[in-house]
């Protein structure tokens, strides 16, 4: 078997075998060059998938080609004409559609899906791999290998792997819901009934969010596989939106009564809380969100006179403001979401009376606008560092929105009633 149709898969419920997501990679982009593959610096190569063999081909084409269009990296082409004639693989006839590379795919009797990307300048296979589909065929489970295969074609064409193998957790109608990439499968989540603030676990099986209860508001780490959810100790009535490090081990929230402050625990061990912000009277810390090597933190407070964003190093020590433009007629930034390549923090701004979704840069403190339209709020990275799913009122009742940050490319997520507070999942998928 090949060490492709070895990947696993999460279950629909989010409580199947969970499997430890890809590493982290460098997202910066080589220019012209991709794996022998060449085209055109600052083009997308053109994509051809041509007609899928064997059990469910249509529902395998739709969503081979509806991840590679979502991942911005590639052109995904429908030729006006059709697909071309069957039978052998005519690469002069591809190369004037302007395709620069070709998939085939088969479902084979065993229930695996094979998979080739073939060169079309070279005029050969670049490379080839099978995928196991679980069952039941157009399952949850099923769908999701399919997006792991449509992730390693763009891997292979790109360099840079894909997204769609990710969900996003959000908040709907009192509780959590789950969302594959694509929009497909919304459910909600057992077991979290007036959670807010979902935050991942980078190793995918944990979800830490807070509770409303009727003794105050706590933060609680659900394991996903076992069902079963755990309190994490704060200090005063409220304990909310809590976040993980890189390596998992460390839990860090905001916890305070008439104030709050940001503090970091052992996600799974003992040790005792570390307070890392000493707020005065009311100030509240909160949202904080570790940078990708593990070592600052960005988080809102305050203590300014109104809400701003900050970065500080892990011990709580060289707390530095980081939003320092002044836009608009009003002052409030929040919700920061540190990028994977820890080159941008994304964070929301209220403009003119809504709230806008930007990103600054966090080593010469450039802002770039990314939303403009309606109520925008909650930024969460996807794990390619080019995409963002947020909040926003743009189509009238409030759903999650994705925008690829490099093309401002929108798309609708989640449809029906309101959704906030998105959390995009790690990779979920292993090799």
């Amino acid at each position: 078997m090949s060490r492709a149709a070895r990947y696993v898969v999460l279950a629909s419920a989010l409580v199947g075998s969970l499997a430890a997501p890809a590493g982290a990679q460098d997202t910066s982009r080589a220019q012209g060059v991709r794996i022998g593959l060449t085209y055109a610096p600052g083009t997308r190569p053109g994509v051809l998938i041509v007609p899928v063999g064997g059990a469910n081909a249509d529902s395998v084409r739709a969503i081979l080609a509806r991840d590679l269009d979502y991942g911005d990296r590639v052109n995904r082409m429908a030729p006006d004409s059709g697909d071309p004639p069957a039978g052998a693989l005519n690469y002069p006839l591809y190369a004037q559609m302007g395709a620069v590379a070709v998939v085939q795919a088969t479902v084979t009797p065993a229930g695996s899906l094979h998979v080739a990307v073939h060169e079309v300048g070279a005029a050969r296979v670049m490379s080839v791999w099978d995928v196991a589909l679980p069952d039941p065929p157009l399952g949850p489970d099923w769908r999701m290998a399919v997006h792991g295969a449509s992730d390693e074609i763009e891997r292979v064409i790109t360099e840079q792997r894909g997204i769609a193998q990710t969900r996003i957790v959000y908040e709907r109608a009192g509780s959590l819901w789950s969302v594959d990439s694509d929009g497909a499968n919304p459910h909600s989540l057992p077991g979290t009934a007036s959670a807010l603030s979902p935050a991942w676990h980078p190793g995918g099986r944990y979800l830490a969010y807070c509770l409303l209860a009727n003794d105050g508001q706590f933060v609680f780490l659900r394991d996903l596989v076992a069902g079963t959810s755990r309190k994490i100790p704060g200090r005063g009535a409220s304990s909310n939106t809590p976040s993980f490090s890189p390596d998992g081990t460390t839990l860090v929230f905001s916890s305070g009564s008439d104030g709050s402050d940001i503090y970091t625990v052992s996600a799974f061990g003992q040790e005792p809380l570390q307070r890392l912000t000493i707020g005065r009277g009311s100030v509240i810390s909160q949202q904080p969100s570790f940078s990708p090597d593990g070592r600052h933190i960005a988080f809102q407070s305050d203590r300014s006179g109104h809400p701003e964003v900050y970065i500080m190093d892990t011990d709580g020590t060289n707390v530095d403001l980081l939003t320092t433009s002044s836009e608009g007629t009003q002052t409030y930034r929040s919700n920061p979401d540190w990028s994977p390549d820890g080159r941008k923090v994304a964070f929301q701004s209220q403009l003119n009376g809504a709230f806008q979704i930007m990103t600054i840069n966090v080593r010469d403190r450039t802002v770039a606008g990314l939303t403009s339209e309606g109520r925008n709020e909650d930024p969460s990275w996807a794990p390619d560092g080019r995409h963002l799913v947020f909040a926003s009122t743009r189509a009238g009742s409030k759903q999650l929105w994705v925008i690829d940050v490099e093309s401002n490319r929108l798309r609708q997520l989640t449809h029906g009633d309101k959704a906030r507070m998105g959390a995009w999942s790690p990779r979920l998928v292993s090799r």
